[in-house]
This record gives structure tokens, C-alpha cells and sequence, in this order.
């Protein structure tokens, strides 16, 4: 018989079935609720700040990951048709409020449901096709795959956004998402047919709803407070004092909920399994290393070279062809030779290491921006390698799908939303430090002496020269320490691939059995 699609109509013919769903999966990947490629117009015609554009597009990643552990019980609830049509119209509707409201508690809202409408067509188009990618069900097949749809959504989504801004207006790419919304309609309605894969439907009751709002309003505070610490001066001002305090607050139920509810949102004994702790914390280190991309370059596109934004979003795009190598390396590590990952992750992090070497040779006022375009490849052969394998090594370590989607919940958190907000508060406020620090320095050293006044124009220097020049020093010094980050990491897999090493490190005892035996052999 071979794949077969039960959801679509007879006449569709078989071959274009699974990839009617791709295209699919596509539309709802290029949709969203706020598009930083369209970030000049849209603040244009607005008061907003970029920590404000920033803080929406991490409202719409905290949607997507809190709604992980809802996929599986929402796929045996519901029919395909109820989900994709349902998510094609929160999503459309989302857009429409987003050209037409400029209230940040309404937006924050708004990009938050988009989110979970985004995830949950994704899952579903992607869940239905799954068999097609790998018959096997191999997910060191199918999460490679996966992630060439969700890399050219991401760095296409972007460019596609400026060049509506750039040759129409900046609210085309939403009036482009509310098209493709109304095709995954339309192909519903006309090539498909209600089908569940669960005869019995499951029922919805047990899921902690209650703790779920409690987790996504800690996660929308936390990133608030990343986005907005180095803005608001951390915690000298009250604001980011009193946020700070519901933080804790809101962590403290969270964790009490996890703990002592009978049918928590996510369950504890997760992280007791086999590897999931080192795989969260090496997603931890690969998104911090990867802040400095998205904090470094943007400083350096926006605010130095001053391109406009159609030219910095086709200076992103160089990502892509890394992305796809990077995707086709995976396939060959995981599936073809079936490598153990230690090594694969020491070589992401040299990658990262090489592209911040790049950027910090590279870096000058004058220079052409083609000359960024290798880091721009390498760091995303670096993150392509990174995402699907993490994702591999997740699944390897869950047993139950139950709890895989619990897992997914946790690792996107980090992944997707923690760790990146987290970078840009660091990034920023460590740029600013070295900024601050530098033009003090350059100001103890210069002296009137030393300046032909009647030839020099202060106000042009210090607005172009002396601030660029500034600029630039403080980014090379966020990225040494980048490099020696990701350089460290980086012999840190690479030591733990070599089996004399890794078969030592697992015979050391822990601190206090060590202690034990020491006050033992003393006596």
C-alpha cells in the first residue's frame, strides 16, 4: 500500500498529499504575531522601542513553548480539520489585530495566542507526515528534516518582512500571513476530511490549566525583565525591583505546584531521565553562545553600518546555505555513520568559536558588509547542527511520547525563549559596561594639547569617528569572550569523546562520598 494520507479526499492524488502539507506547515511557520524585519516601519509609525518589538516576538516564543505538552492530548481530542482550520483563524485574526492596535498589554496577548496557534498547525501538519519523512519513525531522519522547514521559515520570514516594508508597507506581511491563512482554509475545506487517529476521543480533564497560566506569566515576566534590565538599569529602578520580586513569587508557586499536584503541567520525574539534565544544559550553553549573533550583529548592521533593513535581512539570509549544510551533516552523523554525539557537539561550538573569530578580525568601519558573510554561513552551520541533534538526544532520553512533549516543553523554553532573552540582557549590559569603560579611557588620554583646534570639528567627530570607533572595540571584546566560551565548551565534548576520559570521569566519586572516605582513612 505505502504511505497513505486517511484525512485527504480520494481525488487528491497521492503524490501531491503529503506535500500539500509541507506547504502547510510552511504557511504557519511564516506566520506570527510581530515580524522584527519589518521592525523600522512598524516603530515608524509607532512609539515603540526595539526592547518593546523584542518583547513581543518573545511573547509569541513563550506561546509556542508552554503549549508543547497540549499537542499530544489536542491530536487525539480534536480532528485534523478542527485544529488546522481552528489555528488558520486565531492566527489570521491575531494579524489583524496586530496592523491595528498599538496597546503593548493587548499586543503581548495577541502575539502569545499567535504563538500557540503557529505551534499547533506546525505539530499537526508535521505529525500527519511524519511516516512519509521516515517509514521507520527515525527521528535521526525526521528531526533534520523537520528543521528545514523551521530554518527557512525563520531567516525567509524575516527578509520576506522587510521586503514588503521596503517595497509596499510594513503591514503586507501581515495582510501576505492572512492570505496563506485563508489557503490552508480553503485546501481544508476542499482536499480533506475530518479524521482523528483515536476513534476514542481523549479527554482534556487533568491538565493543569491553572499552572500552565502560572508558568507562562513567570515566563512573560522573566522575559520582560531580560529584555528590558539593561533599558531600565536592572534593579536601581523600582519598576525592575517590584518585577523581580513576582518573579520569585510566581517561581516559588510554580515549582510548589510541580511538586505537590497530583497531575502537574509537567512532571518532576522528568528530569530524573537519563541524559535530560546535560541536554538542557548544553542547549543552555549553545543559546547564549548564540546571543552574541543576535545582539552583536544587530548593533553592527543598525547602529554602525546603518544598513537599511531589506540589505540586513539579505546579509542574514548568507545563514541559510549554513543551515542547510549543517542539516545534511547531521543526516550524515546521525543516520548514516550513527556517531556518538560528543564529538558532533564539540565541533557546533568550534564552529561558533571560528565565527566569532571571524566577526572579530573582520570588524572595521570601513570594510564591505560581503565580508561578514562566512561568519554569517558558519554560525549557521553551527546552530543547524546544534537544534536537531538536541532534539535527537531529548528523544533518546524520554521513553514515553507522553512525556517527550513534556520534554520539548522544557528543552524550548531554554532554547527557544530563556536562553535567547537571557543573552541579549547579558550581551547588552556587557556591551554597555565596555562602551562606558572605553570612551572614559579614550577621555583620560586625549587633551587639548594634543588637538589642532582650529582644524578639528568636536561635535562631528564624536558623533561619527569617535562613537563607531567606540563601537567597534566594545564588540571585540564581547566577542573574545565569546570565543574563549565557545572554545572551552568545545574541549569539553571533545575530552569527553575520547573513552579513557569519559570512562575516568564516571569513576570519580561525589563530593561527599569523597569526604566519607577521606575522614575514614583518617581515623
Amino acid at each position: 500500500m505505502g504511505f497513505s494520507m486517511p484525512m485527504m479526499k480520494g481525488w487528491v492524488p497521492r503524490r501531491i498529499q503529503p506535500w500539500l502539507y509541507v506547504l502547510t506547515a510552511l504557511c504557519f511557520q511564516f506566520g506570527g504575531g510581530i515580524y522584527l524585519g519589518a521592525s523600522e516601519g512598524i516603530r515608524g509609525v509607532s512609539d515603540f522601542m526595539i526592547e518593546d518589538m523584542l518583547f513581543l516576538m518573545y511573547a509569541t516564543l513563550a506561546g509556542m513553548a508552554v503549549y508543547f505538552p497540549m499537542l499530544f492530548r489536542m491530536k487525539f481530542r480534536f480532528t485534523n480539520r478542527q485544529l488546522l482550520c481552528g489555528s488558520a483563524v486565531i492566527l489570521a485574526a491575531c494579524n489583524v489585530l496586530t496592523m491595528r492596535c498599538q496597546a503593548m498589554p493587548v499586543l503581548m496577548a495577541v502575539c502569545f495566542i499567535a504563538g500557540m496557534a503557529k505551534i499547533q498547525g506546525t505539530f499537526e501538519c508535521m505529525s500527519n507526515i511524519q511516516l512519509w519523512i521516515t517509514p521507520r519513525r527515525d527521528f535521526a531522519v525526521f528531526f533534520p528534516v523537520l528543521h528545514v522547514i523551521l530554518l527557512t521559515a525563520i531567516e525567509g520570514s524575516g527578509w520576506l518582512a522587510a521586503w514588503f516594508a521596503h517595497h509596499f508597507t510594513w503591514q503586507m506581511m501581515h495582510v501576505f500571513t492572512i492570505g496563506t491563512m485563508m489557503f490552508v482554509l480553503l485546501t481544508q475545506a476542499i482536499c480533506c476530511r475530518p479524521f482523528c487517529p483515536m476513534p476514542q476521543r481523549l479527554s482534556l480533564k487533568g491538565i493543569d490549566f491553572q499552572g500552565a497560566l502560572l508558568i507562562s506569566a513567570l515566563m512573560l515576566v522573566v522575559s520582560y525583565i531580560m529584555v528590558y534590565g539593561d533599558h531600565f538599569m536592572w534593579l536601581d529602578t523600582l519598576r525592575m525591583r517590584i518585577l523581580f520580586g513576582v518573579a520569585l513569587v510566581l517561581l516559588g508557586v510554580v515549582l510548589y505546584r510541580l511538586r505537590y499536584y497530583r497531575y502537574p503541567y509537567v512532571e518532576l520525574s522528568l528530569f530524573k531521565r537519563r541524559n535530560i539534565v546535560p541536554v538542557l544544559i548544553v542547549t543552555l550553553f549553545a543559546e547564549l553562545a548564540f546571543g552574541a549573533e543576535h545582539t552583536m550583529e544587530e548593533i553592527l548592521y543598525s547602529e554602525v553600518v546603518r544598513l537599511e533593513e531589506l540589505t540586513r535581512e539579505s546579509q542574514y539570509m548568507w545563514a541559510l546555505p549554513g543551515m542547510y549544510l549543517g542539516i545534511l551533516f547531521d543526516l550524515y552523523w546521525l543516520k548514516v555513520r550513527k556517531w556518538k554525539v560528543w564529538k558532533l557537539f564539540g565541533i557546533a561550538f568550534i564552529c561558533i568559536a571560528f565565527y566569532g573569530m571571524l566577526m572579530y578580525f573582520t570588524l572595521d568601519i570601513n570594510i564591505n558588509i560581503e565580508q561578514y558573510r562566512l561568519a554569517v554561513f558558519l554560525r549557521g552551520f553551527a546552530y543547524a547542527i546544534l537544534a536537531p541533534t538536541l532534539m535527537w538526544a531529548l528523544d533518546e532520553s524520554v521513553p514515553s511520547l507522553e512525556q517527550f512533549f513534556m520534554g520539548l516543553f522544557v528543552f524550548n523554553i531554554i532554547h527557544m525563549y530563556l536562553a535567547g532573552a537571557a543573552g541579549y540582557g547579558i550581551y547588552t549590559t556587557v556591551f554597555s559596561h565596555f562602551m562606558s569603560d572605553n570612551m572614559m579611557e579614550y577621555g583620560r588620554r586625549i587633551t587639548l594639547t594634543q588637538l589642532d583646534m582650529s582644524h578639528f570639528d568636536l561635535g562631528e567627530y564624536l558623533s561619527r569617528d569617535y562613537l563607531h570607533s567606540m563601537m567597534m572595540v566594545a564588540m571585540k571584546q564581547v566577542y573574545g569572550y565569546v570565543i574563549w566560551f565557545a572554545l572551552a565548551i568545545a574541549s569539553v565534548f571533545l575530552l569527553c569523546d575520547i573513552p579513557a576520559v569519559r570512562t575516568n570521569i564516571r569513576k570519580v566519586p561525589l563530593w561527599p562520598v569523597y569526604a566519607i572516605e577521606y575522614l575514614a582513612k583518617r581515623k
